[in-house]
């Protein structure tokens, strides 16, 4: 197909491509969770826009280009767009799937719940606080943790919605995030708690240890791609060592999975429902993949240019760096008495603690005066994670202008 090149700036661009990896990502998991051939579809648009977004990405740094000094620095955003496409389209091989009608197990539609931060589903009630409520007036994601990244509305898909998206009743909305935040958000639906649904297990099989393992590679692939974009951030050789090392684990995580599910197919007239489970693994081991590719870039020590840390702070999940002051709301406290996912909607994907860093932090990890945080979110959380570690929110202001 013939493209007609546009002049474009390469910093929107990138921001754009990264924004759309990550939709395409969480969209690709809810259409598996969900069987739903139009969230599939979706997706396979996405690489449509992705690729055309590569082809100008491509352009525009060749053209841009003038000195062989400026060589080194452009590979390096030429690294993160591939990055960026890898991912989508790996998640468009997943719509495809969908769409062809490969069928994935129940037990990992079961298990997907239990993800660090998994796919929910709920529909806005007549007269709920959400009812006629604009996203950037009740900051949702700040309230529950979870981000909305798909509006239906009548016949009406409303994807990657932005602030100024106004709910109705009726609007079905699907969100991600972690599990904590799924009652509050029914709440402010309107909607009754869940329930548990705790069924007592019968023992478990080797389909179900397969899953398992799935949701586990799912979150350290997400976890892997984080690092990598932290690492690029501050230029910081200890997580682009890490992300190279937790792509290791998922390799050696695969060859397990692969061999439950082949011995569960022994044990099932139904064969054909596992072909699933190997493509999932190859998404989750592809997702990785292209974080070690943006680590690599701080590995190789390309020269990160500036424009990378701008991609990075002004896409819609940003990533923080904060130390917790002494004295403060967090000084003292366990991840789960602070409540920082429900109160601010960020994540905390790692803590340095003095020379030690903890990846995924359970929610018993007492945080101390001087631990660094790394954190993913959205905006408006991040001011009010500065605001609960005691941070001088003027830090976060002389950071966004370097």
């Amino acid at each position: 197909m013939d493209r007609d090149y546009q002049p474009i700036n390469l910093k929107d661009v990138l921001i754009e491509m990264k924004d759309i990896s990550e939709l395409a990502v969480d969209l690709a998991y809810s259409a598996v969770l969900f069987e739903s051939s139009a969230i599939a579809d979706e997706v396979i648009e996405l690489e449509e826009q992705m690729n055309d977004l590569v082809y100008q990405a491509r352009i525009t740094s060749m053209m841009s280009v003038r000195r062989i000094e400026e060589t080194e620095p452009m590979s390096g955003l030429l690294q993160l767009a591939e990055a960026s496409q890898r991912i989508s389209n790996h998640a468009a091989d997943i719509g495809k799937n969908i769409m062809r009608h490969v069928s994935f197990p129940a037990n990992l539609r079961r298990a997907l719940p239990d993800a660090e931060e998994a796919t929910h589903r709920t529909v806005v009630a007549p007269g709920s606080p959400l009812d006629g409520a604009r996203l950037g007036d009740i900051k949702l994601q700040s309230a529950t943790g979870i981000r909305v990244i798909l509006i239906r509305r009548m016949q009406q898909r409303i994807y990657d919605p932005d602030k100024h998206a106004v709910l109705r009743a009726g609007d079905v909305l699907i969100g991600r995030g972690p599990d904590y935040g799924y009652s509050e958000l029914c709440r402010l639906a309107g909607q009754p708690e869940p329930a548990d649904e705790d069924a007592a297990a019968d023992s478990i099989s080797d389909l179900d240890r397969a899953a398992q393992l799935m949701i586990e590679m799912k979150n350290i692939s997400e976890l892997a791609v984080g690092l990598a974009y932290s690492a690029l951030l501050h230029e910081n050789l200890d997580l682009a060592n890490e992300v190279v090392a937790l792509e290791e684990e998922l390799d050696e995580m695969r060859l397990q999975l692969d061999l439950w599910t082949l011995q569960a197919a022994k044990k099932t007239e139904d064969v054909a429902s596992l072909r699933g489970m190997f493509y999932m693994s190859s998404f989750a081991e592809s997702i990785s993949d292209a974080a070690c590719s943006i680590a690599d870039v701080v590995i190789r020590e390309i020269d990160v240019p500036p424009i990378i840390k701008r991609i990075v702070r002004e896409s819609d999940e940003v990533i923080s760096w904060v130390t917790v002051a002494k004295g403060s709301a967090l000084d003292g406290k366990a991840l789960a008495e602070s409540k920082v996912g429900s109160v601010t909607g960020m994540v905390i994907i790692a803590i340095k603690s003095g020379n030690r860093w903890i990846y995924r932090p359970s929610r018993n990890v007492v945080l101390k005066a001087g631990d660094l945080l790394v954190a993913r979110g959205r905006r408006d959380g991040e001011e009010k994670l500065y605001g609960l570690c005691g941070a001088d929110i003027e830090e976060l202001e002389e950071f966004e202008e370097e």
